[in-house]
């Protein structure tokens, strides 16, 4: 006779990531291995988590869009194996664009929740510059024959473009005043030594220039104006609204996460840094990929029985500036609202496609670390090919007396 289950709570124990870099020949990883830089985030993990057995690791789960080369052949399995953790340890690779390592964490955090696993770690990894994003990839030829998508749909500044001309309001003007805000938010958080936190140096070698210990991200442009974005060109349309300084570039860079059961947790000594509430992801036309977050996020706070309203703190996924302010206005939520990416975003810190899931989930947690007047955060992202993915998270450190001006 089959026992019945209770769900168990899953935790987020820490979450570290590399630098990110920019993608290209003159890019800081131009020749670093993409899973050498899963390995460093791995132990970096185990070096900060001393009281975690490698042999109590039940899964390693790493993202990447494009498996191929240096980021194929099962890459959480190699990793796992190249990190120095236990044969007994297995892995496996996921695929879902940009919210890779925010599936690896969900499609773990369920094996956790059902008993399967006690701990693993999820992450993601993307060097754009050795895999541009759909090299390699053959899409069917019914995609257009049949109309299943919008030609636009294949190109992610056309589908930013897109959600310019279904919401007006969302003016050029506007995407640069979020961009830059987006670059100022993170210059303060390194000036607070905020982000530095969560980052595992990597070394890195280039013929005549020697050895290099990269410490910081190379994408932020620390100072950048509003006359500074008003003279970009918009690539993908002329006389278009999207343009490099208010969206995301080309980025190399890789995270990992610890997560356990919350019995693992207190059983080993691990901290909790997070409680996972629910999770959701929902499909939307593939020419309006941007919109994606509003669905996900709405099935989320469905799911776990809260609104908008008990959200203290998001992390949204910075692809696009549009993208961004589409979600807080569906939401009722204002451009500047103190809650939103308290250190910055994308724009400034750089995208490598599947990683990014588990950097919002750093920042989150650290901000929980900070923030104990709010109890719940979002962290949320567009997918390329029209989806959304939202996670909601506990603050175990939430204090209902607490008020944001005398938090800790």
């Amino acid at each position: 006779m089959r026992q019945n289950r209770q769900i168990r709570d899953v935790v987020f124990v820490d979450g570290v990531r590399t630098p990110f870099g920019r993608a290209g020949e003159k890019g800081i990883y131009a020749n670093t291995r993409a899973d050498d830089l899963v390995v460093k985030c791995i132990r970096e993990l185990m070096r900060r988590n001393p009281e975690l057995p490698p042999a109590r690791i039940d899964e390693v789960a790493i993202a990447a869009t494009t498996q191929t080369g240096d980021q194929g052949l099962t890459i959480g399995r190699t990793a796992a194996l190249l990190a120095g953790l236990p044969q007994s340890v297995p892995g496996f690779a996921i695929d879902r664009m940009c919210a890779g390592a925010m599936t690896a964490v969900t499609t773990t955090a369920s094996g956790i929740g059902i008993g399967a696993y006690d701990v693993v770690i999820a992450g993601g990894v993307e060097h754009m510059g050795h895999h541009p994003m759909g090299a390699g990839s053959d899409p069917n030829p019914r995609f257009m024959s049949e109309r299943i998508v919008d030609p636009a749909a294949l190109n992610m500044g056309n589908t930013a473009e897109n959600l310019h001309d279904r919401f007006p309001a969302i003016t050029k003007d506007r995407t640069d005043a979020y961009a830059v805000a987006s670059q100022n938010k993170l210059a303060a958080a390194y000036a607070k030594d905020q982000i530095q936190a969560d980052m595992v140096p990597v070394a890195t070698m280039k013929p005549g220039a020697g050895w290099t210990l990269n410490s910081v991200d190379e994408p932020p442009r620390p100072g950048t104006t509003l006359e500074d974005l008003a003279a970009l060109r918009t690539p993908f349309r002329a006389h278009g609204r999207v343009s490099a300084g208010n969206a995301a570039g080309l980025n190399d860079g890789a995270t990992a996460a610890l997560l356990a059961s919350a019995e693992a947790a207190a059983e080993l000594g691990l901290p909790v840094k997070m409680r996972l509430v629910s999770y959701a992801f929902a499909g939307v036309a593939p020419e309006v990929m941007g919109i994606g977050p509003v669905p996900a996020t709405e099935k989320a706070l469905r799911l776990a029985g809260l609104s908008i309203e008990d959200i203290g703190l998001f992390e949204i996924n910075e692809a696009f500036a549009v993208q961004v302010l589409s979600f807080l206005d569906h939401f009722g939520i204002a451009d500047t609202d103190p809650r939103v990416n308290r250190y910055g975003g994308a724009i400034a810190v750089g995208h490598p496609l599947a990683s990014s899931g588990v950097r919002l989930m750093t920042q989150l947690a650290r901000q929980f670390e900070e923030d104990h007047s709010v109890q719940y955060g979002i962290t949320t992202m567009c997918i390329g090919l029209g989806m959304g993915a939202t996670v909601i998270w506990e603050n175990p450190h939430f204090t209902a007396t607490t008020t944001e001006g005398n938090a800790a």
